[in-house]
């Protein structure tokens, strides 16, 4: 598919009446972290914050990073985590994990946080009824990094991920590192065997192996399965999913052991092959309590290419071995593994699969269920923000203005909606409808007017009887 060069920014659809109305903050690349309102107005900027993700919480606080790590010795690594005030004053800040002294450059602490963190209160970052996140106490779960050596995966360095909790005041209290259950993970031996040759290898700090690339990190918080008596889904257990190796993970948060698991591969059971393969997904949580559809699982799952096994046609040696053109926002049933929800671009009104790849962002991106029942998604590529509601309908859409100076992208990691009264610093916004455009008669100013063609009748020639759709399927070869 090719992108148009020239297309509206900003805000291009809006019902109020159907949406879950608030306001959506999102990293606007190097500008930092953007609050806008429902019409598209943006009403704060936290400048030069960096977000992986940024956070909205309760009184105008957000969550961010004051820079990070040069990457030329580590990859996505965070100097901090901040909390900020409305004015931009730090009032929490953990860097304590690491010292790193890296050639050329002034040793200091980091916290290596990348990807997601989820602070007491809330067990997934964003807006649940009756849970909000603590401002001023309680503890928080980082995801970060860690330099290591493990021969049961590959020879060669690796990046690893570990999750850590940490108190206010600074104190690391628990640490689980991924590497360790390697064995819990269900890789097949040809898996194994390409990983150990080439574990996603990066020329990061000389040469590291990001092999799970851990993107996504939340507790499972109260939920319906666990009253029910299966102990695999204990509130204080920690769901996480790996964007290389096609895995969303619960690790029991007493022991560290593995105690659900989608993946790595998508063929060994009748569920699994209904459900299709869920290839480099990002954000899998669990819907928390108070909200539609609370304990199911919501994930992103983005398609593109991830994954270890078998060499095939889209990958030779093995590595990003399972490959999807499109994406797809899940939500299933841990139990039963059925689908009870999905945006694919069936769902999306694109024709399958010629048209597919009109919803697709193979990295990045992110879901957030609303309170009314309706879907925020990040289809974080493109830098395209939209809500739809539980039958589809897409009711706001926002794409993003801001393009990097290094990556020429105006990708958009992953965004959060939440309610007004969490902003006491600002009034209520007033909400104005924006209707969809209608691109077959839009023009840009200088362009030829939108008109009735002058038509010409040839000889001959039949009107055409096959309806609105005109790909003639199978009668082409394509």
């Amino acid at each position: 598919m090719t992108y148009p060069s020239v297309y509206p920014t900003g805000v291009t659809v809006y019902d109020p009446a159907k949406c879950w109305n608030g306001y959506t903050i999102f990293q606007a690349n190097e500008l930092g972290a953007l609050l806008i309102d429902m019409n598209g107005t943006e009403v704060q900027l936290w400048k030069g914050l960096h977000g992986f993700p940024n956070k909205l919480l309760p009184g105008g606080y957000v969550f961010g990073s004051t820079g990070q790590r040069n990457p030329a010795y580590g990859m996505q690594d965070q100097i901090d985590l901040v909390q900020v005030d409305w004015e931009g004053n730090v009032v929490w800040k953990f860097n304590r994990y690491e010292y790193i002294e890296d050639p050329g450059e002034t040793p200091q602490w980091m916290a290596r946080q990348h990807h997601d963190f989820q602070r007491e209160g809330n067990p997934v970052g964003y807006y649940v009824p009756g849970m909000d996140p603590l401002v001023d106490r309680g503890n928080t779960l980082i995801l970060v990094h860690k330099n290591l050596k493990n021969p049961r995966i590959s020879e060669k360095l690796l990046l690893d991920d570990a999750i850590i909790e940490v108190t206010w005041d600074g104190e690391v209290v628990w640490e689980w590192v991924c590497s360790d259950h390697f064995d819990e993970y269900g890789f097949s031996e040809a898996a194994k065997n390409i990983m150990a040759r080439d574990p996603n290898f990066r020329p990061s700090g000389g040469g590291m192996g990001d092999w799970m690339h851990v993107n996504s990190m939340s507790a499972l918080g109260p939920n319906k399965w666990f009253d029910a008596g299966d102990q695999r889904f204990h509130p204080d257990n920690i769901i996480w999913d790996g964007r290389e190796t096609n895995i969303i993970a619960i690790i029991d948060k007493k022991t560290g052991k593995i105690v659900w698991k989608l993946g790595p591969d998508y063929d060994t059971s009748v569920e699994l092959r209904k459900m299709g393969w869920i290839i480099g997904q990002h954000h899998a949580h669990m819907i928390p309590r108070g909200l539609p559809g609370e304990g199911n699982i919501l994930v992103f799952d983005n398609g593109g290419w991830a994954g270890y096994g078998s060499p095939n046609p889209g990958s030779p040696t093995g590595i990003k071995s399972a490959l999807r053109d499109y994406s797809r926002v899940l939500e299933i049933d841990p139990v039963t593994l059925k689908i009870v929800w999905q945006y694919t671009p069936a769902e999306a009104g694109y024709v399958m699969p010629y048209d597919a790849n009109r919803f697709y962002s193979p990295f990045i991106s992110s879901a957030q269920r609303l309170p009314n029942g309706n879907t925020l998604i990040t289809e974080g590529s493109g830098g395209r923000i939209i809500e739809v509601t539980a039958k589809h309908e897409l009711v706001w859409e926002y794409i993003s203005p801001y393009w990097g100076k290094h990556l020429k992208l105006n990708m958009v990691y992953r965004s959060y909606r939440a309610p007004y009264d969490w902003i006491p610093q600002l009034d209520r916004p007033k909400e104005v409808p924006v209707e969809r455009i209608d691109v077959t008669t839009f023009r840009v100013p200088g362009a030829a007017p939108a008109g009735r063609l002058r038509e010409t009748v040839v000889e001959g020639v039949l009107p055409y009887q096959g309806g609105d759709n005109v790909l003639c399927v199978g009668q082409t070869g394509d």
